[in-house]
């Protein structure tokens, strides 16, 4: 399968998943969010004093209500329809847009910030939605982006596509999505390339093994990048 197909595979299992992933998410049945990984992401993104966050690929919502809910005007997007809906139903900003969209510069209101959490799971996508990024910020504005931590994730240091697995998760799952590893240099790398500059990196340690549970990115777009005034 080419890096193509595996992009839409990915799509694909989330299209399937909308149902199981929100239940997952909403009774607390994913541990290591409950305990690390969603506060993590809440809190480097207040620590930036935005006023105003764009979620990309936004899931279920989560993340835009809980920020919403400390007085932030947070919104979504995300590719899958269901999801969206899904989102909606509890209240909040959310919207339909694919990453393919985004990229080619569908979304036209600046942001202060942009979060990503554990939603950049692909190869081209990925760099396409991260490039669309600087010109959607505010002067002085920021993305963070979480996701899985290259350096213990149990498999080759290399990058590659991996195959998914639903490990951990019940019996509503299906078809698990592949997704594109990337070592921490070719992170680095993809957003140096991508307009933005390094602020600031976090590890949200896991108490109980004593390694990072994920790693958090803060970037800052050059000033190359902003291609447009603040609105």
């Amino acid at each position: 399968m080419d890096d193509q197909n595996k992009e839409a595979a990915i799509l694909s299992s989330w299209h399937k998943n909308v149902d199981a992933w929100t239940d997952a998410v909403r009774k607390a049945e994913i541990g290591s969010r409950v305990a690390i990984t969603d506060a993590a992401i809440v809190n480097a993104v207040v620590a930036q004093d935005p006023k105003t966050v764009l979620d990309v690929g936004c899931g279920e919502g989560w993340l835009v209500r809980a920020l919403a809910g400390l007085g932030l005007a947070a919104e979504g997007i995300d590719g899958v329809a269901g999801l969206i809906n899904r989102a909606a139903e509890l209240g909040g900003t959310f919207s339909e847009l694919s990453y393919q969209d985004f990229a080619h510069g569908a979304w036209q209101t600046r942001v202060d910030c942009v979060v990503c959490n554990f939603s950049l799971l692909g190869y081209y996508v990925v760099a396409d939605v991260l490039s669309a990024i600087p010109p959607a910020l505010n002067s002085h504005g920021c993305c963070v982006i979480q996701t899985l931590h290259p350096a213990f994730n149990g498999a080759p240091y290399c990058d590659g596509w991996r195959e998914g697995n639903w490990q951990g998760f019940s019996d509503d799952f299906c078809d698990p999505a592949p997704w594109y590893f990337r070592t921490l240099n070719s992170w680095l790398e993809l957003i140096s390339a991508s307009g933005f500059t390094l602020r600031q990196l976090i590890e949200p340690l896991n108490p109980q093994t004593g390694l990072p549970a994920s790693i958090i990115f803060v970037l800052s777009p050059e000033s190359k990048s902003r291609g447009r005034s603040k609105s």
